[in-house]
């Protein structure tokens, strides 16, 4: 009988896991803040890696066939085509987006994002001496086109240049944005000569009523750049790389790219990543399946446990956006539950505007640590 993926146990995990997650934290502390998964790994990067290090191959990376592994992956999965040649390796989704803000906007300029967003973003756009504007999801978590227009507005004025991070699927809320939604905003950012950049990490944990619209496959969004990598849906943050494709009015700004940027990207990176894409479909399929019934079980446990808070259930990505504020825990409930239940989870107000009286759960983890953490929360409201 072929193990789960996600049921390595809570011993396990403290003794052999020495990640960020695992150690940012005391040892009584139940960890559901990162976006790292307690996932047995893919078999296929196994072998990949394990053999590459056996020979001696960590040299420097050699990234085509890693390009032409997503290539392959994006024409099964979503019926997207890519052209290898006009990508752009990176060491990772953030570091590539780094490089284009500074090749798409000026030094102090607007960079259009819309909260409650991946609070990385805020952190990427500060990094590369740009400016945050918001344009707010609507109050069920999509893409607002009046909000995007009156942001775009703000941001283009007196001709500055801009552009807009997507998160497709966007985090934290889950929400996996519809073609005529993402159509939209690509009419709205070439009426207002906005520059889209897609990060779609996410998009291999797409749940099957729900699928996945790759940014660049819509009409008008030729001058949209998307970012990605299999490093979130494969559990390989440790295995640097990351891909930038541009859309077909793009590709010769996406060359101007000084050829360092291609030189963060992890040899061994590439390799498993390669591994991934290329023989990690049934795996990925598997734990989709996994995530999914974690899914169905996190919305029955806050339904049960904790009364008066709303899980916004995700329609993509192992992450869950949590309305806590009717549990009289304040704007930051994240701490009440660290200080009195001993579970970590992310800081709703570090995801901007309407995070605050938020908190975000990663519930890709073993049933019976999610049972756990629930019932630790729901004790911190007795």
């Amino acid at each position: 009988m072929t193990s789960r993926i996600l049921d390595v146990s809570l011993a396990d995990l403290r003794r052999d896991r020495t990640s960020v997650k695992w150690r940012a934290h005391g040892p009584d502390v139940l960890p559901l803040w990162i976006a790292e998964m307690d996932a047995r790994p893919c078999p296929a990067v196994v072998e990949a890696v394990r053999d590459a290090v056996e020979r001696g191959d960590t040299g420097y990376a050699w990234t085509g066939p890693y390009a032409a592994g997503l290539a392959s992956f994006a024409a099964a999965e979503w019926g997207w085509e890519i052209d290898p040649a006009t990508t752009t390796r990176v060491s990772d989704v953030l570091g590539g987006i780094s490089h284009l803000l500074g090749l798409l906007t000026d030094p102090g300029g607007p960079v259009v994002v819309s909260p409650p967003v991946y609070n990385a973003f805020y952190d990427v756009i500060g990094a590369a001496g740009r400016r945050p504007v918001e344009a707010p999801l609507t109050t069920d978590g999509r893409l607002d086109p009046v909000s995007l227009a009156r942001a775009f507005r703000e941001a283009t004025a007196n001709g500055r240049r801009a552009a807009y991070l997507l998160a497709n699927p966007h985090n934290p809320t889950g929400t996996t944005h519809t073609p005529a939604e993402l159509e939209a905003l690509a009419r709205l950012a070439d009426e207002h000569d906005v520059r889209v950049i897609s990060d779609e990490i996410h998009a291999g944990l797409v749940y099957a009523d729900t699928p996945f619209t790759p940014y660049l496959s819509v009409a008008g969004s030729e001058a949209g750049i998307t970012v990605t990598s299999a490093s979130k849906a494969f559990n390989l943050a440790g295995l640097k790389a990351a891909v930038i494709v541009p859309g077909a009015r793009a590709v010769d700004e996406v060359r101007r790219l000084h050829p360092f940027v291609t030189y963060g990207a992890s040899h061994l990176g590439a390799v498993a990543q390669t591994a991934a894409w290329e023989h990690g479909r049934d795996w990925l399929h598997r734990l989709v399946g996994e995530l999914d019934d974690n899914r169905r079980l996190l919305t029955r446990l806050v339904s049960e446990a904790l009364p008066g808070a709303r899980l916004l259930v995700p329609e993509a990505t192992y992450l869950a956006w949590l309305d806590c504020r009717e549990l009289g825990l304040g704007d930051d409930p994240a701490a009440a539950f660290l200080a009195r239940g001993r579970v970590a989870l992310s800081q709703g107000p570090t995801f901007g505007a309407g995070g605050a009286g938020f908190v975000r759960i990663n519930f890709a983890t073993s049933p019976d640590i999610l049972r756990e953490a629930v019932g630790r929360m729901a004790g911190c409201l007795a």
